[in-house]
């Protein structure tokens, strides 16, 4: 019995010896793998990196470099020069889109459809999570008619020291500073620069984020805040903020004298002074208010650095469209308060709902909820990439032979 144990033994010791290189070859096999598909991510990541450099040195310069040379027409025609400035815009933010389109980030839509009114004015109000935003709403906006280059943004002001600050500062963009210190001031800033630029520049749709910060950075703040007035408790959104939303509506509105707003021809008004000075007869005030509900997978989202990147797997961003006339909308502060925090309470509903399902619910009356891929040409993308460096290069080869020339 003890030679047998012992031969037992032996053949245990053997099997465990013979597996231990099979096992050590199989981690190095799997470690070598990881290596493999680390090292082909930071590749592209880089790749991508310096395609992006470059797409900006080439085709920001540009465009300022064009308006530059065509502020004669600004002088003559301004209603022209503006035209072709808004569509060499909407050119730069579709650029912008193809760095995430190439990348297989890309967009499913819900709810009311806006093309219909995408000649139409209106205030868009967005929830907050990322920067990403900003881009998804570039990229889905693209096919709604002329709205991308007749769009004013409302952005935080530190955007303004970005690579694309100098380019929204040209556009008409407005950068709000947040803070108790300088809410004031800023809301004052705004009327006057929406009296100045918005309609001088034939602006139709304005987009704000009225939460007026991350979801991350004020959720906790935002709770605090609704425990202690005894407001809802919100998880995927927070209470939005009122001032500039009340200011854009009273500035950009027409107001009946019953106090509500309403499209010019829908009764007696009272003519904003925006309206009055250098808007055209023609124009109908604001239209629509256009609740946008951005939903991430899983929650997750997508920051500016993932689309410069790329390092994160393909991912579909889902958005939510709901309309709203404007004569629905109450312009009074009580009033507006309550409106504005319904449709964040709605918000937190849908997204509550899209976290747990993967899909925005039916509205009330409809028996499914119905989605909408959008998508771009990658033909036209192609074509503002190579309009992007094409133009660079003339400018760069004119720079070029005028500096040769004086010097």
């Amino acid at each position: 019995m003890p030679k047998r144990n012992n031969q037992l033994h032996a053949s245990r010791t053997q099997r465990v010896k013979t597996a231990l290189p099979q096992a050590g070859n199989s981690t190095m096999a799997s470690l070598l793998d990881q290596a493999g598909k680390l090292g082909w991510i930071l590749l592209r990541a880089l790749l991508r990196f310096f395609f992006m450099f470059l797409n900006n040195c080439f085709a920001i310069p540009s465009y300022c470099l064009f308006l530059i040379l065509l502020q004669p027409l600004r002088i003559m025609d301004s209603r022209a020069f503006w035209h072709i400035e808004g569509v060499m815009f909407r050119w730069l933010l579709a650029m912008v889109s193809s760095w995430g389109w190439i990348a297989g980030y890309t967009v499913t839509e819900w709810g009311d459809d806006v093309r219909p009114i995408s000649e139409e004015e209106a205030m868009v109000i967005v929830n907050h999570q990322s920067t990403g935003d900003v881009c998804t709403l570039m990229m889905c906006l693209q096919d709604k008619g002329t709205v991308v280059r007749k769009m004013m943004w409302l952005m935080d002001h530190v955007f303004k020291y970005t690579n694309f600050g100098l380019v929204s500062l040209i556009h008409g963009d407005f950068f709000i500073r947040q803070g108790k210190a300088h809410r004031d001031k800023q809301l004052v800033y705004l009327k006057r620069h929406l009296d100045q630029f918005y309609h001088s520049r034939e602006r139709k749709w304005i987009v704000l984020f009225p939460e007026g910060g991350f979801l991350r950075k004020r959720r906790e703040t935002s709770q605090a805040f609704a425990k202690k007035n005894e407001l809802p408790h919100l998880e995927h959104v927070t209470l939005p903020r009122l001032g500039a939303t009340q200011v854009i509506l009273k500035t950009l509105g027409v107001q009946q004298e019953n106090g509500t707003l309403g499209a010019a021809g829908d009764g007696p008004a009272n003519i904003t002074a925006a309206t009055q000075t250098g808007a055209s007869k023609s124009r109908q005030g604001l239209q629509w208010v256009v609740d946008v509900t951005i939903g991430y997978p899983k929650a997750r989202p997508m920051d500016i650095q993932t689309w410069i990147f790329g390092y994160r797997p393909p991912t579909v961003t889902h958005v939510h469209y709901r309309t709203y006339p404007i004569k629905d909308v109450p312009v009074e502060t009580e009033a507006l308060t309550e409106w504005l925090y319904q449709r964040f309470v709605e918000k937190e509903e849908l997204l509550a709902h899209f976290y747990k399902t993967g899909a925005f619910p039916p509205r009330k009356g409809q028996a499914e909820a119905v989605s909408r891929p959008m998508t771009l040409d990658p033909v036209w993308l192609c074509a503002i990439q190579t309009w992007a460096f094409a133009s660079g290069y003339l400018w760069y080869s004119l720079l070029q032979h005028a500096y040769c020339w004086l010097f």
